[in-house]
């Protein structure tokens, strides 16, 4: 098992006002740090961060979503292709801090609605933004993990089996799925059997608890959730997703109205002993 700590829990954009946090996640023992790529004008930050992270010792995953600017699905050529100039460009950022995988709901704009449910048509577009952004993807040496949410903040992929059509009718090997604890709790019907269904498409995982909380603290089946990933032979990154309101942009963003927790610290290192726990007692 690998870990991971999701840098949203603080921040949009990851500066050196943020050196102390990676220093204190690297202390406790986690194996990588999940970076936002939400501001991609510059390169610099995400440089100096890569060799921040090599000193520490830390491997980096990303993170980032879509815009209505930039859907995959839209049914307008020029709006998909820059979905694939962007996501480019958020490689590119990636690459600059030696991230190894950029996950998220990045196959549709995320808060955008149609009125109705996933159609043909915007699979076929999804697919076809996809195979593009796949090469892109592959030329410099990033998996995409793509990450199904809840019906409540999209609408195109929203189950692991339609994450699973969609990433098999990409048919690339840098575009493959994530799996979320947090919204499998709302979508599926077990825990388990949703990570048996998607196993051999799953290269990334979110531990997330039901309220965005700290992991282990509320109603997400975890014996079913660690059960089934070991059982599944999963050996990638256990990243702690968990939401504040340090940030109002960002706890507007996440829905996130109250205090899930006394204080950050106690989402990673309460949420790094519960995942390793729970890793151990399921592999018994």
């Amino acid at each position: 098992m690998k870990t991971g700590m999701n840098l949203l829990l603080w921040t949009t954009h990851v500066t050196e006002q943020h050196d102390a946090i990676l220093d204190q996640i690297k202390a406790l023992g986690f194996d990588a740090v999940e970076v936002p790529i939400f501001d991609t004008a510059d390169l610099a930050p995400f440089e100096r961060l890569g060799k921040r992270l090599k000193a520490l010792g830390l491997s980096a995953t990303a993170v980032t979503v879509m815009g209505a600017e930039n859907n995959p699905i839209s049914p307008e050529a020029k709006i998909r292709d820059a979905a694939v100039a962007h996501l480019d460009r958020v490689m590119e950022c990636g690459q600059a801090f030696g991230c190894e995988l950029l996950c998220g709901p990045i196959h549709s704009a995320i808060g955008v609605f149609s009125g109705q449910g996933p159609t043909d048509e915007e699979f076929q577009y999804g697919v076809e933004t996809f195979q593009r952004a796949a090469e892109n993807a592959q030329a410099r040496g990033i998996r995409m993990a793509v990450e199904y949410l809840n019906r409540f903040e999209i609408y195109f992929l929203t189950t692991a089996a339609q994450t699973v059509r969609f990433v098999r009718a990409v048919n690339h090997p840098y575009c493959r799925m994530m799996y979320d604890s947090f919204h499998a709790h709302i979508e599926e019907k077990g825990q388990a059997r949703a990570i048996a269904s998607c196993a051999a498409e799953t290269i990334h995982v979110h531990v997330s608890e039901n309220d965005r909380g700290v992991p282990g603290t509320g109603q997400v089946h975890w014996d079913e959730f660690f059960g089934g990933l070991k059982q599944s032979g999963y050996d990638g990154y256990l990243t702690i997703e968990a939401f504040g309101r340090a940030l109002p942009a960002l706890a507007a963003a996440t829905r996130v109205w109250r205090d899930l927790f006394p204080a950050a610290e106690e989402v990673y290192t309460q949420g790094l002993r519960f995942m390793k726990e729970q890793w151990a007692a399921a592999a018994k």
